[in-house]
Formats: structure tokens, sequence, C-alpha cells
């Protein structure tokens, strides 16, 4: 889901603009890992902690976040050590936008944070891939291949079965073939631009209920989601996909 995001930004142009003037911006759901304790610090070192399970999320944190990013204020977002596995000390500032674009494995798990969104992406990806991607990503992070795939076994492939799979059902866009299907981020960036200018489509207005959520429209090879929160012109676009 991070390189479809990053996609997004891209043909937006919005990644070569200065933070603070950011029309469009990404936030990830890995920033909210909850702080660990000493045990289940030297767990993870030993690749021996659930980091897929819906409980490593500090859901509070998130929610209280993008509640306030919706009412478009500037908030500190943590910063999380993958490689110590810890929360710094030093936080990201993130400025007002237009859309914000939320990705995680586990973004419409919880009932509340889902029901925020207005638009929901499942970046649905095929599972070598996924498997491909995360060994090269924690190779990178000093982790060894045997650790890797022992984590992958025990707690990765597992958890997105149980946990992040039946998640899809949530979604309003499915996208195949994640970053390689441009045909549907082409959509999507559209779709942006639209709320962007203040011309959203007819289809998605009159969709809009009391809980803001918006008719599903097939894309083609329709099989993703994606949710846009909104508030007033403040709009934000909600993205979930295979797991890290």
């Amino acid at each position: 889901q991070s390189t479809v995001c990053e996609k997004i930004m891209e043909l937006l142009g919005q990644n070569e603009v200065d933070r603070r003037q950011r029309k469009v911006l990404i936030l990830s759901q890995d920033s909210f890992y909850k702080v660990l304790t000493a045990e289940q610090k030297a767990k993870a070192l030993k690749g021996q902690y659930n980091f897929d399970h819906p409980d490593a999320f500090d859901n509070d944190l998130m929610h209280t976040t993008l509640k306030n990013i919706v009412e478009g204020k500037t908030v500190e977002v943590p910063t999380y050590d993958f490689v110590t596995h810890s929360r710094l000390a030093e936080t990201t500032v993130v400025y007002p936008a237009d859309v914000v674009l939320f990705e995680g494995i586990l973004v419409f798990y919880n009932q509340d944070i889902r029901d925020m969104f207005h638009l929901r992406l499942f970046v649905d990806t095929d599972s070598d891939v996924r498997l491909s991607r995360r060994v090269l990503r924690d190779m990178k992070r000093g982790r060894d291949l045997e650790q890797i795939l022992t984590q992958y076994t025990t707690f990765v492939k597992p958890a997105f079965e149980e946990f992040c799979l039946p998640t899809k059902k949530y979604a309003d866009v499915i996208i195949p073939r994640g970053v390689d299907n441009m045909v549907a981020i082409n959509l999507i960036v559209q779709h942006i631009q639209d709320i962007l200018n203040g011309d959203i489509c007819k289809w998605q207005r009159g969709a809009m209920n009391g809980h803001g959520r918006t008719y599903k429209r097939p894309f083609p090879e329709q099989t993703e989601s994606s949710s846009v929160l909104a508030t007033g012109k403040r709009s934000h676009l909600e993205s979930s996909s295979r797991p890290h």
C-alpha cells in the first residue's frame, strides 16, 4: 500500500512540494505501533513478537490524531524505529492538508477508525510479491533471512488471513496487482484532483449519507477499496493493503 500511495503522490506532483504547503499527504499506520514493554521488546528482537496483530497498534492515539487532522489541526505523529522496535522521542509534524492518504495493514479493522473514511482502498497484491518485499525490507533493517521467514510463517501470514483479508469486505475500491495497476491508480489520482478542484463527481456527492460513506463504484478489473475522510472541504483518502 505504501508504494501505491507514493505513486499517487508522484503523479499528483505533491512529493516535490514543501511539507507545509502540501495539499495531499501520506500518513502510515506503522507510526502508531504501541510502546513495548521490556519483555515484549526482547521478543521483538528475536522475531517472536506479532506486529501484525490488531493489538500491536495504539488505536486510541491513532483515532485522536486522525480526528485532529480532519479538523484541520497541525499534529505531531510518533516516529517508530523498526530496528530497535521503539517509539522515539522525536515526532513528525504533520500540517493540515486537503487529502490524507492513510495507509496500513489493518486500517479497516477498528470500526471507530474505519468509519472515519469516506473512500476505502484495498490494494490486492500477490502473496509471493508481499513476501519478497518483506524479505528485502527486513534485511535492510539488519535481520537475517531465517528470522524473517520464521516470523512470516508464524505471525505475518496467519495474521493476514485472520485479520487483514476479512477487512477487504469494507473496501469501496479494490486495486489488483498493486502499483502495477496504473489504470486504477490513474482513476484514483483523477478523483483526488476533482476533490482538490472542488469538482467532486455527482456519483459521490449523491451517495453521501449521514456517516459520510459513498456507494461503491467499480473500477476496471475492480478488486480494491479506499476511503476518504472529509470535514467540509477537507478530505482524507485511506488505503489498506498487503501486510508489512
